[in-house]
């Protein structure tokens, strides 16, 4: 995807790699996506910026006091999070935005690690969409931390 660039970012270079999470390595709330968008982590190095769907969390954490600032468009645009951090279940932009469960897997020992370095003060694991809650949901069953042993039925989780 880093080779592919979007007209709009034609001149800029890519980061092309895996991207890691970001915020304090303390945080009681961790928010676990998708992964990096072609050309927005993928392109800034950073998890959730420069795309649409960082828009939307960076300014909901803002409303609430976990960013210090409501939107992120580069790695160097000042964002600091408090309290919270922002990881994906897979950590290189997938081919058309969409990750493979293969992908997930692939990708789960680093997730695991990272959960594990927050275990000491992770309170909240707020999973976002299916794919952020099935990752979410095999990760704290790997870890021993137990997790709901059924998933919610599609129907069920709609009404939530």
């Amino acid at each position: 995807m880093a080779r592919e660039k979007r007209a709009a970012f034609a001149d800029e270079t890519y980061w092309g790699r895996p991207v890691p999470g970001f915020g304090p390595a303390d945080a009681g709330v961790v928010v676990l996506g998708l992964a990096p968008a072609a050309h927005g982590a993928n392109r800034t190095g950073r998890v959730f910026t420069g795309d649409r769907s960082g828009d939307w969390l960076f300014a909901s954490m803002h409303r609430v006091g976990l960013a210090n600032q409501p939107m992120s468009v580069h790695a160097e645009d000042g964002l600091e999070l408090h309290g919270a951090r922002v990881l994906a279940a897979v950590r290189c932009a997938p081919p058309a935005n969409k990750p493979t469960p293969e992908e997930r897997d692939a990708c789960a020992p680093w997730l695991l690690r990272e959960l594990t370095l927050l275990a000491p003060t992770m309170r909240v694991l707020v999973c976002l969409g299916g794919f952020g809650w099935e990752a979410g949901l095999r990760a704290l069953r790997e870890l021993g931390w137990g997790s709901p042993a059924v998933r919610a039925s599609a129907t069920a989780r709609r009404s939530w």
